[in-house]
């Protein structure tokens, strides 16, 4: 857009008419509510999680814009095709599982077929639960894919969290916002990363190796880089944020560039980003050594995050791991 203001953040510079403010905040709810401060047409629903999503800043500093919906997805995502409709852009909240698979239908017909801009955001992603299958969300991102017009964004961190907001509303369209629950105040001296809907961001140089990774999984990337540094292997890792649309020419070029690839996800390897990955590259008619790091086509029990990602091969060790497997085929 011509008229927006130009924003540098990290090194990077973003055109964006929702500012520094929206850009650079580390928490989900803090980079909503610079949003909503710039932009009065952005409205936010609740399904009876407030706290969890973040959104009692903006219940507490703009009431007139909040509006809890209860234990309901489905109506809420009703509601919100009928708020879009009349020129607002709302913000549905609730947890992954009960924001996509939940309300699937009401998605599709409310949202991704008259293209409204509808943003779903959703929480506590894949294993990171101890809630159990029921609030296990594995499956969403091959959800929210299939649909048409929608764009699925799923941002590494808090250094990412308000590119993520700005990227969403950048986009004409409904969107599926997939975000992890902060556990720890979050690291301020850690590098703020751009987003750009349809770009992926190379955070690391290597050549032996490349990596995918989403979400979660680019920190057990970036952890995995260092396991294979030891062993003499250098990788590059790419945060793919951008589920949809997706980077395809960069992950033809580093397929063409490294001799092994591997994706990473918290999610299921059904549907998700190694599926997507795994397409680009037969499209392309790419050849190479590709390995898919995620939930294996299973339920989860419940149990810490720590735990089922080590009992169901999500860490930094599996990623490693499933690297040299691949380097070691003939």
């Amino acid at each position: 857009m011509s008229d927006a203001p130009e924003v540098s953040i990290g090194g990077f510079k973003d055109a964006r008419r929702y500012g520094r403010e929206t850009l650079s905040a580390r928490s989900y709810g803090k980079a909503l509510l610079a949003a909503a401060q710039a932009d009065p047409r952005i409205v936010v629903l609740g399904a009876d999680l407030t706290q969890p999503t973040e959104t009692y800043l903006i219940r507490d500093q703009m009431p007139d814009r909040f509006f809890m919906l209860g234990i309901q997805e489905a109506n809420m995502v009703g509601v919100a095709g009928g708020m879009a409709r009349a020129g607002d852009i709302p913000f549905a909240h609730s947890f992954c599982v009960f924001i996509t698979r939940r309300v699937y239908d009401q998605v599709a017909m409310q949202a991704a077929y008259p293209k409204l801009p509808v943003k779903l955001v959703g929480f506590i992603p894949g294993l990171a639960t101890e809630l159990g299958v029921s609030h296990q969300a594995i499956d969403d991102v091959a959800l929210m894919r299939a649909l048409p017009n929608m764009a699925v964004i799923e941002p590494s961190g808090p250094e990412q969290i308000g590119a993520a907001v700005a990227a969403a509303l950048d986009y004409d369209g409904p969107v599926y916002l997939r975000l992890a629950i902060a556990r720890a105040r979050p690291d301020e001296s850690a590098p703020l990363q751009p987003l750009e809907l349809g770009k992926g961001l190379v955070l690391r140089e290597g050549a032996d190796v490349a990596i995918l990774a989403s979400g979660m999984m680019v920190a057990e990337a970036l952890g995995a880089a260092d396991l294979l540094q030891a062993q003499g292997l250098s990788a590059t890792v790419a945060n793919m944020a951008s589920l949809k649309p997706f980077d395809h020419a960069l992950t033809e070029r580093l397929a063409r560039a490294h001799p092994v690839m591997v994706t990473a996800e918290n999610h299921s390897i059904v549907g998700g980003l190694g599926s997507v990955a795994a397409e680009t590259l037969a499209l392309a008619g790419v050849a190479t050594r590709f390995g898919m790091v995620g939930v294996q086509d299973v339920f989860a029990e419940g149990g810490t995050t720590p735990y089922l990602m080590d009992k169901y091969g999500l860490t930094a060790r599996h990623i490693a791991d499933k690297a040299l497997a691949l380097r070691r085929r003939a």
